[in-house]
């Protein structure tokens, strides 16, 4: 039993070593980096190496930090563009430690710094929508042409006309990371990247929007329907017109075709009748009995003198007088 002191208090030795090695101890993981403070005060540079590392037990403290791409979403928001429309932007970022001491010195953890992002980014990209058109902030491709309808274009005038796009979506965001990226810097964090998450239309003006272009097309409508109205108008007044010409041409040919026919019906009488002179008397009397039958009625009255051509039929018609014995 006495060989056994010596080990033991070796292994006493040992173990008090081990505890008072193990709080000096700490180890980084690939995903993390570290940063020791002393009294709440960093006591050197950030440890980005993975592996064991040591500190002084109980007076350093280890303060662990992101390594990887951190996530920001912003919270949507109402906003006016250019043209004096009211948007709900939402947009997001991704965002890195870049000087874990200055991020720790200024922010202390990742609430604080995401606090700050919503400020500086919020306000970047409310100048941003201010100070563009809403079709520069939803569309990215400056050189899109968008299709038109030629019918439509020939009445649209200056209704729903797009502006031009000089910038587009892209580069209205790299603008506000440009602009936001060296304002985060002074926190120790690297900007990546900042793009929209979707844009509507703010619920308020969404109705307005609306009838706006209920009232575009039916600007375009109405312009349809006059000049459908000229073209019916136009097409009725040819159509009246060629009834007309075509009314009066033929009218033309039937008293030409009655004027032929009359002057071959006199040159057929008059070479019936103008073969004698008994021919002639005879057609003389067949017309005038045409004209009493035209003129004579049962309620005709003929105030006529004893020497009228038309009486002097009637005079041959009445009987002989009788002379009394």
């Amino acid at each position: 039993m006495k060989s056994l002191h010596p080990w033991m208090g070796a292994a006493v030795t040992v173990l008090a070593v081990l505890l008072l090695l193990l709080p000096a101890l700490y180890t980084v993981n690939e995903t993390e980096q570290v940063i020791v403070t002393q009294f709440g005060k960093p006591v050197a540079g950030a440890v980005t190496n993975a592996g064991l590392h040591f500190k002084i037990p109980f007076i350093q403290e280890v303060n662990r930090f992101e390594k990887r791409v951190l996530r920001w979403d912003g919270r949507p928001g109402d906003m006016p563009t250019k043209d004096k429309t009211y948007i709900v932007v939402d947009a997001f970022g991704r965002w890195r430690i870049r000087d874990l001491k200055t991020y720790f010195l200024r922010l202390r953890d990742e609430r604080s710094a995401l606090s700050r992002l919503d400020d500086i980014l919020g306000s970047e990209i409310r100048n941003a929508i201010a100070k563009h058109e809403l079709i520069e902030v939803v569309r990215t491709r400056t050189n899109r042409v968008p299709e038109l309808d030629a019918t439509i274009e020939l009445v649209r005038g200056n209704v729903g006309q797009l502006y031009p796009i000089r910038k587009g979506r892209a580069r209205v965001q790299q603008d506000i990371l440009d602009n936001a990226a060296p304002k985060v810097a002074v926190f120790g964090i690297e900007l990546l990247d900042i793009q929209f998450k979707r844009i509507n239309y703010n619920p308020t003006v969404q109705q307005r929007i609306y009838e706006r272009m209920i009232s575009e097309r039916q600007q375009i409508a109405d312009r349809f329907r006059s000049e459908g109205a000229g073209e019916a108008a136009k097409i009725l007044g040819q159509k009246q017109k060629d009834l007309q010409t075509i009314e009066s041409e033929a009218y033309r040919k039937i008293q030409e075709i009655e004027g032929k026919a009359d002057a071959r019906a006199t040159e057929i009488y008059a070479a019936a009748y103008n073969q004698s002179p008994q021919a002639a008397e005879l057609y003389e009397f067949l017309k005038t009995m045409d004209t009493y039958k035209q003129v004579l009625t049962n309620d005709t009255s003929l105030i006529l003198t004893t020497d009228n051509d038309l009486f002097r039929f009637l005079k041959r018609a009445a009987p002989p007088r009788r002379d009394s014995p």
